[in-house]
């Protein structure tokens, strides 16, 4: 590390002074409405695409796995090198060039759809090209977060970063549920092209400069990567929980492979009544996005990420529950929203503690490597999940499996719980192994 250069951020204007809200911060808002953007028009993606492939073309167990493996597959694939690229790179280039890419894959597909020429082939190719500009946005926006606000406002803003995606949640799957009703799926995602060509102007409109290292000091690939993963691995704390966002991840994705199947097959329920149950859910996203700071403060930095773990697989065990209930009379929609609301809130209060964590105890310089080596061992079991989802589906039905996926994140959480987590109130920071107090 030490023949490297740290990336230099000169913002313009400065991060906000301590305790005044992000809010006040120009280049903080530019992201802020970015994101929320780009966070609607996935959503509608997110609904239109796996619908299109189930209702009209007929889509199998098996395909809807491949194609929910194929929307993360990058992360597998590339997402080691992509970190040690970011570092390399202006971050708000590469999250201006992510959104283009998106925008022009999903116009792509509206024109071979609009043509009679789709198929889910042409689907899965689409997923892995947005898997591919996502990897680089997602890396290049955690990474980015810190210098732009500061290390004091980290909390404040990943909050209000998942507040944002967590409405974008609510209201897009609602808005796309009720736009299925009279217009095609091709047409709903002309929306999604347009919020991405929108994020990416309002990210080229902030202010912040960044300063890249000297290429002269620039290392082997492999070396650089090998830094980053060597820095999460060798972490006490953090390579517990990155092993329970791995498996959970793996577990959602064997579920999310059939959802839809599960809602529009399984249990009769109308598209429409399908983006009622996700914006349901979603609220539940927003609730913990607002509640996380308090509950931190309340049971402590670290005792909250064990504890929102042990209460997901708790949640969606109710989505399983929805058939059986369904047949004694409760109504499936309203068992699947509280699971869905239950669900969310905890995932998001867990992603925002975990999320500060590891951007506050990583240094500057390997920020980018960081995240992308994080996003690699969490995200790269998606695919698989998706995958096996798939498969299990076929062979054991969609509700079994479905409870395959509760005791896959139940699984999960035994990482984080059997911890020192437990005791902790103050996370460490850089350099930190132990937490500054503890109870």
């Amino acid at each position: 590390m030490s023949a490297e250069q740290p990336e230099v951020a000169a913002p313009v204007p400065l991060p906000a002074p301590p305790g005044r809200s992000l809010v006040h911060h120009a280049d903080f808002r530019r992201l802020w409405l970015g994101d929320g953007l780009g966070q609607l028009g996935a959503q509608l993606g997110n609904l239109a695409i796996p619908v299109f492939a189930v209702a009209t073309l007929d889509a199998t167990a098996w395909q809807m796995g491949a194609l929910t493996a194929a929307e993360s597959a990058a992360f597998l694939a590339i997402g080691l090198p992509a970190g040690a690229w970011v570092d390399r790179m202006r971050k708000r280039s590469t999250l201006i060039s992510a959104d283009l890419v998106r925008a022009a894959v999903l116009a792509v597909v509206v024109v071979v759809a609009l043509t009679g020429h789709a198929s889910m082939p042409v689907l899965y190719a689409a997923a892995l090209a947005m898997s591919a500009a996502t990897v680089f946005f997602d890396v290049a926006y955690q990474s980015y977060l810190p210098g732009l606000v500061g290390p004091t406002h980290l909390v404040q803003g990943n909050s209000l970063l998942q507040a944002t995606q967590s409405v974008a949640q609510i209201a897009g799957p609602a808005l796309g549920g009720l736009l299925l009703r009279v217009l095609s799926a091709p047409m709903l995602l002309v929306g999604t092209v347009v919020t991405y060509l929108s994020s990416a102007a309002s990210v080229s409109r902030i202010r912040m400069v960044e300063q890249l290292p000297d290429p002269s000091s620039r290392r082997p690939l492999r070396h650089e990567i090998a830094e980053g993963l060597t820095f999460v691995l060798r972490h006490p704390l953090l390579r517990r929980v990155v092993a329970c966002t791995g498996i959970s991840n793996l577990s959602s994705s064997i579920a999310g492979a059939l959802l839809v199947l599960y809602v529009l097959r399984e249990l009769g329920l109308t598209e429409a009544q399908l983006g009622v149950v996700l914006s349901a859910s979603a609220a539940g996203g927003l609730l913990g996005a607002v509640a996380s700071s308090r509950l931190a403060r309340w049971f402590g930095e670290g005792r909250v990420i064990p504890l929102a773990a042990l209460m997901t697989p708790v949640a969606w065990a109710l989505v399983p529950l929805a058939d059986p209930l369904a047949r004694t009379g409760v109504p499936a929609l309203g068992v699947l929203a509280a699971g869905g609301v239950a669900f969310y809130a905890f995932v998001v209060v867990y992603n925002v503690a975990q999320v500060s964590f590891r951007q506050r105890v990583c240094p500057p310089a390997l920020l980018g490597r960081m995240n992308a080596s994080v996003r690699f061992l969490v995200w790269g079991p998606m695919p698989i999940g998706g995958l096996l989802g798939g498969v299990l589906g076929e062979h054991l039905g969609v509700v079994p499996t479905l409870w395959v996926a509760v005791a896959g994140l139940a699984l999960a959480a035994v990482p984080v719980v059997a911890s020192p987590l437990w005791r902790m109130r103050t996370l460490p920071g850089p350099g930190e192994t132990t937490p500054a107090q503890t109870v």
